[in-house]
């Protein structure tokens, strides 16, 4: 199962990938290997030496207890010190952040695609509109044609 965050190529300019395993409670991983889970507006932020994911929904488990369940709660991320180090360098020195890209299963475990972005301003994301648009009427218009 992959669950993709599409808002996030929209929101951000993407400059480069990695992937972290993500902490999660059996319920949840139940749920993510259902696809009831949402990235959207999620963000990750280093606190000390270790990454969090915050803001991001992984529904309840229909089976599973309801007892005390917050399904926008802080996930920690493992990634290696030395990753967590260079990630904290990037992001400090070209004021860049972090955005998870998709949550997907890997050999039975659950991971998180990771992106560095940086985010874009309005004027951008409607050029990029626009250019979508123009190669939409383009592609039809050779559609037609044949």
């Amino acid at each position: 199962m992959k669950i993709t965050n599409r808002k996030a190529y929209f929101d951000a300019q993407i400059l480069e990938n990695f992937e972290a395993g993500i902490n999660l409670l059996g319920s949840e991983v139940k749920a993510v290997r259902l696809g009831h889970a949402d990235l959207s507006g999620s963000f990750v932020k280093i606190v000390g030496s270790e990454a969090y994911l915050f803001n991001s929904k992984i529904f309840p488990y229909e089976y599973a207890r309801p007892d005390n369940y917050n399904p926008t709660r802080t996930r920690k991320l493992l990634l290696h010190k030395a990753e967590i180090i260079a990630l904290r360098s990037k992001m400090d020195g070209q004021n860049l952040t972090i955005v998870p890209i998709s949550l997907y299963t890997s050999r039975h475990r659950i991971k998180v695609e990771l992106a560095l972005a940086k985010s874009k301003k309005k004027a951008d994301k409607r050029k990029v509109l626009k250019e979508e648009t123009i190669k939409r009427d383009i592609e039809q218009a050779l559609k037609n044609v044949h």
